[in-house]
């Protein structure tokens, strides 16, 4: 019997983002503007209606959003309804879109219309019985009238006071009710929402999420500082959550993916700390994995990809939920987007891998001298059931979570990709690094991913061994080996 999904009712305001793409080749003859001949136009829910989707990923979701009724508002709802549910609530004005123009991806334009989206009158018994349902409630405000609504204010007050609700604000949305669990401002909008405090808003970010928490009368609030992570106060000395390091990246999107990933987690039990922390993660995994734009590719992969299983297209469907993982762990679909990010301006990229379970000198000496080979290293890394078949039962000692945070420490690497296989190679057929570099121990021994790392053009290389040091045995000497029973046997 499968476990049964927490119900996450979403309320916010929802956007419809429309992506043309082309390419520049001329200017107007009559003007310094690009002409841009379009090659792609992608329709996709943003705002709200983005959050309730990364929602989806891991719940049952309802989305309570006022809908124009318009046939833009139509299209918004039929891409929502592939994945979740949604009460439209009256909506004035037209459908809110932005258009994005794009080139190389660059973007020339955004054109915003539409709006202002303010709900008309609420149907609140509808509502209620909908948040009287939820394992979360998660407020996405987007500034277009949703939380200043007063009907919608009063439910959502209930609703705080008997289960878990996120609010993540906005400098034009109304303030969060009292009683909320967990509050999620930006820095900017944690300063703007002190403007007029006596106490000042120039504070650092832990002093403005206490005073947020009595000020907003919440459970806790946690300032999120971009790269920086977040601070978190829900009672007594503010908590520090830092940020896993991401080298470049895009970070549209990465407040929806931190409030859905919160949500989610307060859905499982977790304290909002805890909650912070999965948010943190989960949002850096989102800017290292191209943020928005990647997440819309992706989504366009997937259509793909069941056209060509099915034989039929369906031209409309412009997102489909697709999980970025967890910081620093791209799965095999997303490698492609991970090395284009790493060769950006002409750089080249290593890859190397193993299994890393007890990292020791010898690992480190590897892997500093991998990243000499180039200008980024990405590690491939044995999933734990992959290490388990390889090694045995009592293996891996360290969980692939761990190894992947203690490899991502070290400054000469860039990205940790785990993967399921017994070997790298499909990994490695994504990838298409320029080298592939493996520890001197392998010897003359052939290497079963060699054939695919050359077919891209790539070369393998052997790194030196540092004699004497090996995982079996840093276990042996600590008696894990005797206290499992296993015979172990070790390569980098």
């Amino acid at each position: 019997m499968s476990a049964r999904l927490p119900h996450v009712v979403v309320v916010g305001d929802v956007v419809l983002d429309r992506d043309v793409e082309g390419r520049v080749d001329r200017l107007c003859p009559d003007a310094p503007a690009p002409v841009l001949d379009v090659t792609h136009v992608r329709e996709s829910p943003g705002g709200a209606g983005l959050t309730a989707l990364l929602a989806a990923e891991g719940a049952r979701v309802t989305l309570v959003a006022p809908v124009a009724d318009d046939d833009a508002g139509r299209r918004l709802v039929e891409h929502l309804g592939r994945a979740l549910d949604v009460l439209p609530l009256p909506h004035e004005g037209g459908t809110r879109r932005k258009v994005r123009v794009r080139s190389a991806a660059h973007s020339l334009v955004r054109i915003d219309d539409g709006g202002p989206g303010t709900p008309g009158a609420v149907p609140v018994d509808d509502v209620r019985r909908l948040l009287a349902d939820a394992d979360v409630v998660l407020v996405s405000d987007y500034g277009a009238g949703v939380t200043r609504d007063a009907d919608l204010r009063a439910l959502l007050t209930q609703a705080a006071a008997a289960r878990p609700v996120v609010w993540d604000p906005h400098p034009r949305g109304g303030a969060p009710v009292p009683g909320v669990t967990l509050v999620t401002p930006n820095l900017g909008e944690a300063r703007g929402a002190l403007r007029d405090d006596p106490a000042g808003a120039d504070g650092p970010a832990d002093a403005l999420a206490r005073r947020l928490r009595d000020v907003w009368q919440a459970r806790a609030v946690a300032v999120t500082a971009s790269a920086d992570g977040a601070f978190v106060a829900s009672g007594g000395e503010a908590q520090y959550v830092p940020a896993p390091s991401v080298a470049g990246g895009d970070p549209c999107g990465a407040g929806d993916r931190f409030a859905a990933s919160a949500a989610l987690a307060l859905a499982a039990g977790a304290l909002p700390v805890e909650a912070v922390g999965r948010g943190v993660a989960d949002a850096s995994a989102w800017v290292a994995a191209g943020g928005a734009e990647a997440y819309r590719r992706r989504g366009d992969a997937a259509v793909d990809a069941a056209a060509q299983r099915d034989g039929s297209a369906d031209p409309g469907r412009g997102t489909v939920p697709a999980d970025p993982g967890t910081v620093g762990r791209a799965g095999t679909d997303d490698l492609g987007a991970l090395a284009a990010r790493l060769r950006s301006g002409g750089r080249s990229l290593v890859a190397t891998g193993g299994c890393f379970d007890i990292v020791h000198a010898g690992h480190v000496a590897t892997l500093q001298a991998a990243r000499r080979l180039g200008d980024a290293l990405v590690v491939l890394m044995n999933s734990d059931a992959s290490v388990r078949r390889l090694k045995g039962e009592g293996r891996p000692v360290v969980t692939a979570a761990d190894r992947a945070r203690v490899l991502e420490a070290l400054d000469c690497v860039d990205a940790v990709v785990v993967f399921d296989e017994d070997d790298p190679r499909a990994a490695l057929d994504r990838l298409a690094p320029d080298v592939w570099a493996k520890g001197g121990d392998y010897g003359g021994a052939p290497l079963p991913e060699a054939e695919t790392v050359r077919a891209h053009g790539g070369r393998v290389v052997l790194l030196p061994y540092l004699d004497g040091r090996s995982t079996t045995s840093i276990i042996e000497r600590s008696g894990v080996a005797r206290a499992t029973g296993t015979t172990l046997k070790e390569t980098v």
